[in-house]
């Protein structure tokens, strides 16, 4: 798959910054960090708190080209695995320490936006995840889980609540998340680019990888114009496959996901909403959106191995949209894309080290903005201090995902789920 080609609203609304320059030449540097994604900036920027500024950051493309500039904008706790399989996978001790470092990371993106002047619509106002269906069974259900065995309180929206934020007749009862809020994921990443590159860190944009290789006790990495011998080297490349490390991408599969953005509706959009939440549904295959301060309203949804056209995109989604919101019939989309997140088998990040040198954090699909802080903060910590907490992901290793037939296999289980949210749907009428 190749990603698409068309301009996000992100892209169009980006803050702007000195672009920066391709690596030309020899480097040197303690850290060599592959991929300006989410991962690669918060290892760098979390280096560089710690007085590492000896560091090299490589991207392909442009800073938050990937995943990383593309997504909803959510930033709340959790993985894409869910909360009661972590449970029975890990024991209540060990759920409740990986899930702490996601709500942990919530924080620390609060203050990094604060301590940086990061310009990126942060909007923290929670968010809501609104029922689908007539039966609060599920509500109830993780409700009760998340305050019993991880000490996450989320408040219960009764229907007429809800219905006052949300002005649609889709939903019944809801549930709202304090802790999590909502910003231009674009632009944090450019403010984390800049933090970083602030303090030390050299920032190489348009500089693709082609080979890594042990060089002694040290790692070159060649690119098309350059190379860098390093220390140590992190992976970083999410969906974006670098193809450095057979062991390390055959764990992925790139998977699609779409969002469009409205042309601003003004006061139309107070027809929609009374809240400045983000908010997404309690099926499989959910919606989520949120309001734009230009009273644009952003939506996606979806999940796909086929990366469609922006006109694609913008009819499947403006048909999602309207089975929430009818009265928003007749509205333009300015924007429509598509990006690649990385997912793993087993629903969570893959973390880890192979001993000499070289580290890896990827597989954040579906909650990406918590986990990758979380990451590259364990990562910062366990380079320059040995710090050995990010063990705790070593049961959730590089599972291969059997490409092409991984892809078989992830769109036939998405579709399944599909099937029976509708199923359910209809049951209830």
């Amino acid at each position: 798959m190749t990603p698409s080609p068309a301009p996000s609203y992100y892209r169009a609304t980006a803050t702007r910054y000195e672009p920066f320059t391709p690596l030309q030449g020899r480097a040197d540097a303690r850290v060599a960090i592959i991929g300006g994604g989410y991962a690669g900036l918060h290892t760098a920027l979390g280096l560089a708190e710690r007085g590492v500024r000896d560091v090299v950051l490589l991207e392909r493309e442009q800073i938050g080209f990937g995943a990383s500039g593309r997504n909803g904008g959510f930033v709340f706790g959790g993985y894409s695995l869910g909360e009661q399989t972590l449970l029975d996978q890990r024991g209540e001790a060990r759920a409740q320490a990986l899930f702490k470092l996601t709500t942990n990371a919530v924080e620390r993106i609060r203050q990094q936006v604060a301590r940086y002047a990061i310009p990126c619509d942060a909007v923290d106002q929670g968010v809501i995840w609104a029922n689908w269906f007539r039966d609060p069974a599920v509500l109830r259900v993780r409700q009760e889980l998340l305050a019993r065995h991880y000490g996450v309180e989320w408040d219960w929206l009764p229907q007429e609540e809800l219905r006052e934020r949300i002005r649609s007749k889709r939903y019944f009862d809801g549930l709202y998340e304090h802790n999590a809020l909502h910003l231009h994921p674009l632009n944090f990443a450019i403010g984390l680019a800049g933090a970083a590159a602030a303090q030390g860190v050299r920032i190489h944009e348009h500089t693709d990888v082609w080979k890594l290789q042990r060089d002694g006790t040290r790692w070159r990495i060649e690119t098309a114009q350059g190379a860098v011998h390093a220390d140590q080297v992190v992976l970083a490349c999410g969906g974006y496959l670098a193809g450095l490390r057979r062991q390390v991408d055959r764990a992925i599969l790139p998977i699609a996901t779409y969002v469009m953005v409205t042309e601003p509706l003004g006061d139309r959009l107070a027809e929609c909403l009374h809240t400045q939440s983000a908010i997404y549904d309690t099926r499989f295959a959910f919606d989520y959106y949120r309001p734009l301060p230009d009273t644009r309203l952003l939506w996606g949804g979806r999940i796909s191995i086929r990366d469609r056209s922006p006109g694609a995109v913008q009819a499947l989604l403006m048909h999602d949209l309207l089975r929430v919101f009818p009265q928003l019939k007749g509205t333009r989309v300015d924007y429509a894309w598509s990006g690649l997140m990385s997912y793993a088998r087993h629903q969570m990040p893959q973390i880890g080290s192979s001993g000499d040198g070289l580290w890896w954090a990827q597989a954040f699909g579906g909650h990406g903005l918590a986990p990758t802080c979380a990451a590259g903060d364990l990562l910062a910590s366990a380079i320059t201090e040995g710090d050995d907490r990010w063990k705790e992901f070593a049961d959730y290793g590089l599972a291969r995902t059997y490409r092409p037939f991984g892809y078989l296999g992830a769109q036939a289980t998405y579709w399944w789920q599909q099937g029976r949210d509708w199923f359910k749907t209809r049951l209830e009428g």
